[in-house]
């Protein structure tokens, strides 16, 4: 009776929608079948054929639209349940899934303090490796760290590098005024604003609408684009009207305009550009910027006081040619393409064109008597030791440059103590002054006298003799490579003829003759050997060499001879 009774009320719920109960539990017992024969001896298996065949019953049911009723839900949904419930409480189930999450915990944390190990290690190793840097030995090329930066302003300087400098404008005041040209550039497009306060022509330009290089005022010479520490230079120059300057590197002309608008097109001023291949530049940007004051030469430097006279002119401008080490953001390429050998060439040829500079300026000069030195580097051996060498060998003296900014060149380096005076050169860096890095200093003729020339000087005269030919890179640059080899012989010449002056002072004076002759007497000089004695001597000379031939050979044949009869 409780078969037909237990179908009786299945029918009495045909009309009743699936609950979702039994919805999730049918999936539970579809998903894992394999789970209930593991766990055969849980209290709810025992029931498990009769609840697969009321599943079938339902599913026909349901699919007949029968409905079931909530009081027939409560057994299956509860032995379902149960059956699930008894399923999670299998042996092992909790303490194998909180092992496996303890062992993934812990294999992340291992991990992490194995970065954070490695990473504090390599942080180590930097450290040991820049302080170890820093303490070795010099290299004479090696660029300036702690020696002139410390080492955070060191890392400023490096980044300041790696950016470009501000875009700069000079107002050429032979056609216009400032104030005119911000307006008209501003109404163009261009945001800019002044350069500072040192600058009563700069103007600094931030962002343009057009190409700034390309304007009908650049075109009409109303500006040149110039970096900010092209201006310096020329400040301390100081230019007066009718004088008459020397630029002895003019190429590609803004400083040579920037003087000739100081002195208001009077006077005369010499832009002498080595390189030919410069010179259109030089001549177009005279011409665009009105400047007629101007005579373009095309010497080397070395030779400009033969050409224009020594004691001629009243100032002299040397922007010297350097190894560039000061305009790295404009030449990213000196950080590799420059060597201590490049240093020492450059080194070598400012020492010689600074001696140029001097020579050709009138310390008489009512106005002038200036020379101003400057270069596009930060080392010391194109800067400062230049200058040293320079008030050693001329009578000359460091005054002040005239402006206001700017830090004080050195007076010692590593092992060289350099004069008290050059603290009145003035050196400018990027991450200070957000200007290229530059040098400048300010030299003062103080008489024409000229020491006696040593056999030194006439190679140029440098601290180590290992430099002593490095010129040789010059004169084959000029095509003369043959100077070189007259210099030596002139040197070793006039070397002979000291060694051999010294022996005489000293053999008078063992002599005791007590005769010195007198200061302003004159060396005679020998009279050349005549074409007849000359052509004597070298028969004499072919006489004794054969002759001494025909003595070897007999010594020879009588040696052989007596071997012979032995």
């Amino acid at each position: 009776m409780a078969g037909p009774k237990f179908s009786k009320k299945k029918g009495s719920k045909s009309h009743d929608p699936t609950p979702r109960k039994k919805q999730k539990a049918e999936f539970a017992l579809a998903k894992e079948p394999e789970k209930e024969d593991v766990f055969s001896d849980s209290d709810g298996t025992d029931e498990e054929p009769e609840k697969l065949q009321d599943y079938d019953e339902q599913e026909e049911e349901a699919d007949s639209d029968s409905e079931m009723s909530s009081e027939g839900d409560d057994p299956f949904a509860a032995d379902i349940l149960k059956g699930s419930d008894d399923e999670e409480e299998g042996p092992g189930g909790d303490s194998d899934s909180n092992s496996d999450s303890d062992a993934s915990d812990s294999d992340i944390e291992k991990r992490a303090r194995a970065i954070d190990e490695e990473k504090a290690q390599e942080q180590e190793d930097a450290e040991a490796e820049l302080q170890l840097n820093i303490k070795e030995e010099a290299d004479e090329f090696r660029l300036p760290t702690a020696e002139l930066f410390p080492v955070v302003e060191l890392m400023e300087l490096i980044e300041a590098f790696e950016k470009p400098r501000p875009i700069c404008l000079r107002t050429n005041t032979l056609k216009t005024r400032r104030r005119d040209l911000a307006g008209v550039l501003l109404n163009r497009g261009v945001n800019l604003d002044p350069l500072s306060k040192w600058s009563k022509v700069g103007l600094v330009v931030y962002d343009s609408q057009v190409p700034i290089g390309a304007t009908p005022e650049y075109m009409a010479g109303h500006y040149m684009l110039q970096g900010a520490s092209s201006f310096l230079p020329v400040m301390a120059l100081a230019p007066q009207e009718k004088e008459r300057i020397v630029d002895m590197a003019a190429a590609p002309g803004g400083k040579t305009t920037y003087i000739a608008a100081l002195m208001k097109n009077t006077g005369i001023i010499y832009a002498n550009e080595m390189k030919e291949s410069r010179l259109k530049s030089l001549t177009a940007n005279l011409h665009r910027m009105g400047v007629t004051n101007t005579i373009v030469s095309n010497y080397d430097g070395r030779e400009l006081p033969k050409v224009l006279g020594n004691n001629s002119v009243d100032r002299v401008l040397l922007d010297a040619p350097c190894s560039g080490t000061g305009v790295i953001s404009k030449d990213e390429s000196v950080k590799t393409s420059k060597n201590a050998l490049d240093i020492q060439n450059c080194a070598h040829l400012q020492k010689q064109l600074i001696l140029a500079a001097i020579d050709m300026v009138d310390a008489n000069s009512k106005s002038g008597g200036y020379i101003i030195y400057s270069t596009c580097s930060i080392m010391v051996a194109e800067n400062e030791a230049v200058i040293d060498y320079a008030l050693k060998k001329r009578d000359v003296k460091l005054v002040p440059c005239g402006l206001d900014f700017g830090r004080p060149g050195f007076i010692r380096f590593r092992d060289h103590r350099f004069h008290t005076s050059l603290d009145k050169t003035r050196r400018f860096y990027p991450h200070v002054h957000n200007m290229d890095g530059f040098f400048v200093a300010k030299l003062k003729k103080m008489s024409n006298s000229k020491p006696a020339a040593q056999p030194s000087e006439s190679l140029g005269e440098v601290e180590d003799a290992s430099v002593l030919t490095e010129s040789t890179v010059y004169n084959n640059v000029r095509g003369d490579g043959q100077q070189l080899q007259k210099t030596k012989v002139v040197a070793r010449e006039n070397k002979k003829l000291h060694n051999e002056n010294k022996k005489m002072s000293n053999g008078s004076a063992k002599s005791g003759s007590g005769d010195k002759p007198p200061v302003n007497a004159k060396r005679e000089k020998k009279k050349p050997p005549s074409r007849e004695e000359i052509a004597k001597t070298r028969e004499e000379k072919r006489v004794a060499l054969r002759e001494a031939k025909k003595n070897n050979a007999k010594t020879e044949n009588a040696v052989t001879n007596k071997k012979r009869s032995r």
